[in-house]
């Protein structure tokens, strides 16, 4: 999620207006809820004082804020709460360890991320089973999604050849 998600996210988590919470951060209440309105749109990015402002009247962090840098240990727990948040991610420890799960009745994204992260793990399954090799899971994992049987797609024809079949059809019906 973009940081103006998140803002929105956790505000109306929050019970909070855009008005109630741009004034909290001292916008001018006769603009404030416009103010944050940009910012949740993603028409405009709250520097790093409005954005220390903002978590502070929502009562988080602003790394819950920003858009996370999984290359630090804190950024990727944040990483881990929005995908809780937008996909249903759930953790739980269960004989020692601790198990990742996707909520595919939390929503559409939800279903549709619990189906991509079931094929991921059908295939590390048969790298652990040794029925492929690590360079054929990695070649799955570092080209995905185009070697990934398990999704259905489908092609959609472009304009121009869309607009000839009509074409084509419109004068087969005059004739």
């Amino acid at each position: 999620m973009a940081i103006g998600e998140r803002i929105r996210f956790i505000r109306n988590l929050r019970g909070m207006t855009q008005k109630y919470l741009g004034t909290l951060v001292g916008f001018p209440e006769k603009t404030a809820d416009i103010r944050l309105a940009q910012y949740e749109a993603g028409t405009r990015t709250p520097k790093e004082d409005l954005t220390k402002a903002l978590a502070g009247a929502l009562d988080v962090s602003p790394l819950a804020l920003d858009v996370p840098d999984i290359d630090s240990y804190y950024g990727l727990m944040h990483t881990l709460f929005a995908l809780e948040d937008r996909y249903g991610l759930t953790i739980e420890a269960l004989d020692g360890e601790v198990l990742f799960r996707i909520d595919p009745r939390k929503g559409k994204d939800a279903a549709q991320i619990s189906e991509l992260v079931c094929a991921w793990a059908s295939v590390a399954e048969k790298y652990r089973a040794g029925e492929i090799s690590k360079d054929d899971y990695d070649k799955w994992r570092y080209s995905y999604p185009q070697y990934d049987d398990t999704q259905i797609t489908a092609k959609v024809p472009s304009q121009d050849f869309s607009d000839a079949m009509v074409k084509a059809f419109k004068k087969k019906l005059k004739d």
